[in-house]
């Protein structure tokens, strides 16, 4: 009897694709362009000065993948010249086919036409990601046509994959802050959110719609700065916003909202109503622009004394000047510069990052063709200022980077506003290490120097954070009144509750995390006991693996009895809502022996023959709960995003915790994903590696006949058709990523190729 087996060495599980990848910042990226025409140039630059539309190349290759009819154009403002070599570039694979890399479709290309360090936009996004939502962003090579333009830094575009990504929607309504047309010194029209008129149509030249709608929640927006700023916090994330203005200051980020054309962000309405800050274009950041819109700032010694409450009684910087009218908003605001300046600049991590990559682009930055700078002044830059540089815009003064921030960062932490007294948050616990599902538990804190003091907790990762008062009165668990443990109950109404603790006082606060509402302390509900029967086994993504009664390849659930006796199913639960334990029981007459195993279809399909529930599991990940009648959670099990036919199973079989694995469809669970798992019992065939980047290799065991393979993309479109005895390699490096069928006979296999 021969058997086919899928060999998956080398397995790499989907939660590591989220490791960066395309956007690794030690690693240099490599992008090939290639266009069918010579005078290419000539075509984007027209392009770009009439309908900035994009030019078909005839393919992109970007690590060696390549892609056939692609948009490229030129982007950029300032850093756009139709006289220079290297331009910065816009990307779009899904412009005329369905093609995406590593799941992104925009890739934005910046020439580093201002920047003597090549460091700037890089670092900052760095900088910026532990402490709000921003774009990842490294390094590329790119060549035109064979010959190398140069080295240019690539930052996550934001798009809706982006906001998707962030904030699990994409269809609300979503601006982009930067005038259609362009800032510069001869318009007036900029979003820097004033409140104008009802009439959108005053608001086109400042702001681009980027959704389908919108235009009247952003006026609601303006409108409520304006008007109604005790009820900000109901259209806006205030925290956010916060974080943003106090980045762009400590860093003298002036090409942003705090500058002359208050630009440079976007703002997203998630599905809570509340528009969401995001940082972009951080090409000129550490002092590189020198126009604060109040007056210029013209020597770095001028920038590192910027004031950190500039534009605070501005009018015409509406988000400052409002947000800071606030006496908790300013406080907050102290509090995150404050985090900035000690954790990036006066520790010293900024200098090491800085370092760090410049070390990593040195060789491609002396082999840029292109710069505009010389290599000296990249390797001076990150300490020295440079005082001019190459043609175009990459002239005029740089600041050095050291130079700017050390001299700012004792500046700034010697004024008052940074010197005076701040609480201090020490000890914060839960009243139980324990805490099930509906529990009550109190969260409790040692405080000082404070004078009121707030907890802000959710249960989702994509809500915003409802903020209670903490109470030191001994009537809140916590203690003796007055002897600084603040204390408040919470309810463990779902799976996980994040939480974090703000104090403040007369003159500035201080959170725990300090980088919170990025940050935060999270607890999670204590799972039963392992008992009799258990969750054993499920798979969220069902491929190939096991077929029902209809042969049809639906998400599955395994229980298993622990116990020494049968057990009668239909007095239990399954569920995926933790607001509906009894969303599905299980049939009359459904029982599981002692050592048993019972299989449960979720496929939302109650109408098939034998136990299919009545939901779905989710790919991404979600929780399941089994349940008595009554309500009581008997077993729980919480997974992220599943990989394709790949089980998330408890091992040892029955009572341990769970893993990624094989499948063991109704059978005692392995704790392997790199071992074999058989799928039929026709030929005896390792397929490896899966997932395969290069080459794939296909070996039929104990047999000397011929075979014959054919692979297919997922469209059904036929890549390979051949014979072969015994094993054979197929080179796949120069096929697009995505899912393809291997046939063998009448067996089929799924490859990903990534």
């Amino acid at each position: 009897m021969k058997k086919i087996i899928f060999a998956l060495a080398g397995l790499m599980l989907m939660g590591s694709i989220k490791a960066q990848g395309f956007y690794d910042e030690n690693t240099v990226q490599t992008i090939e362009i290639t266009f069918a025409q010579s005078n290419w140039d000539a075509l984007l630059d027209a392009e770009r000065l009439g309908a900035d539309g994009y030019i078909m190349a005839e393919s992109v290759s970007i690590n060696g993948t390549v892609f056939d009819s692609v948009g490229v154009k030129y982007k950029g403002n300032s850093t756009y010249n139709a006289n220079q070599t290297k331009n910065p570039f816009h990307i779009e694979l899904d412009t005329y086919k369905n093609h995406i890399y590593e799941n992104y479709t925009d890739i934005k290309l910046s020439n580093v036409a201002n920047d003597p360090s090549f460091v700037r936009e890089v670092l900052s996004y760095k900088i910026l990601r532990n402490y709000m939502h921003a774009p990842l962003s490294n390094y590329a090579n790119v060549s035109v046509n064979g010959t190398l333009i140069g080295l240019y830094s690539s930052s996550e575009a934001i798009t809706k994959k982006f906001v998707k990504s962030r904030f699990d929607s994409k269809n609300n309504t979503f601006v982009k802050c930067n005038p259609p047309a362009g800032a510069g010194p001869g318009t007036s029209d900029y979003p820097n959110l004033a409140y104008i008129t009802a009439d959108s149509a005053d608001y086109y030249a400042s702001y681009e719609l980027k959704s389908d709608f919108g235009w009247d929640e952003l006026i609601n927006l303006t409108d409520t700065l304006a008007n109604d700023i005790n009820d900000i916090e109901v259209i806006l994330d205030v925290d956010r916003a916060l974080w943003m203005l106090a980045f762009d200051n400590v860093l003298v980020n002036l090409d942003s909202y705090i500058g002359e054309f208050k630009q440079n962000y976007y703002l997203y309405r998630d599905d809570e109503g509340k528009f969401n800050s995001i940082v972009w274009d951080l090409n000129e950041s550490f002092g590189r622009f020198s126009m604060t819109g109040s007056g210029n700032l013209n020597s770095t010694a001028a920038k590192s004394q910027m004031s950190h409450l500039l534009h605070e009684n501005d009018a015409d910087f509406p988000l400052m000047q409002k947000l800071m009218s606030i006496p908790m908003y300013k406080r907050m605001y102290l509090a995150h510069v404050k985090t900035i300046l000690l954790e990036q600049f006066d520790s010293g991590n900024y200098f090491a990052e800085g370092q760090a990559l410049q070390t990593i682009i040195d060789a491609d930055v002396q082999a840029d063709p292109n710069k505009f700078f010389t290599y000296a002044n990249f390797t001076a830059n990150l300490t020295s200022d440079v005082s001019s540089g190459g043609p175009g815009p990459g002239g005029g003064s740089a600041p050095g980077i050291a130079n700017l921030m050390n001299a700012r960062s004792s500046y700034l932490l010697g004024l008052s506003d940074f010197t005076v007294t701040e609480p201090t948050i020490t000890n914060v616990v839960e009243s139980s290490s324990a805490i099930e599902l509906n529990d009550t538990f109190t969260v409790t804190a040692d405080i000082t120097n404070e004078n009121v003091v707030y907890l802000g907790y959710r249960t989702n990762e994509f809500s915003h954070f409802t903020r209670v008062l903490m109470y030191d009165d001994g009537a809140h668990n916590d203690g003796a009144a007055g002897d600084g443990t603040y204390g408040v109950d919470l309810t463990m109404s779902d799976v996980y509750l994040q939480y974090y603790i703000y104090a403040e006082n007369n003159d500035i606060g201080k959170f725990s995390p300090v980088r919170a509402e990025h940050e935060f302390h999270t607890v999670t509900a204590s799972g039963p006991v392992v008992g009799d029967l258990v969750i054993n086994e499920l798979m969220a993504s069902n491929f190939l693996t096991q077929a029902d009664q209809d042969a049809e390849f639906d998400d599955w659930i395994e229980l298993y009895n622990n116990g020494a006796s049968t057990i009668d199913l239909s007095l239990y639960y399954l569920s995926d809502d933790v607001s509906n334990l009894l969303q599905w029981q299980f049939p009359v007459g459904a029982t599981i022996p002692a050592g048993g195993y019972f299989i449960v279809w979720a496929d939302n399909d109650v109408l098939q023959t034998g136990a299919h529930a009545n939901f779905k599991l989710s790919s991404g990940g979600e929780t399941l709960f089994l349940s008595e009648g009554n309500g009581t959670i008997l077993d729980q099990v919480t997974f992220d995003a599943q990989t394709t036919d790949i089980s998330y199973g408890r091992y040892p079989n029955g009572t341990g915790s769970f893993i990624e694995m094989i499948p063991t469809y109704n059978a005692e669970n392995s704790n392997s994903t790199s071992s074999v798992a058989v799928l039929n019992h026709e030929l005896e065939v390792l397929i490896y590696p899966n997932p395969v980047s290069d080459i794939l290799n296909i070996k039929v065991v104990n047999s000397e006949e011929m075979n014959n393979v054919r692979i297919f993309d997922i469209s059904g479109k036929q890549m390979m058709n051949k014979l072969f005895q015994g094993n054979i390699s197929v080179n796949l490096s120069d096929w697009a990523n995505g899912i393809y069928l291997v046939k063998i006979g009448s067996n089929t296999i799924k490859v990903v190729k990534q």
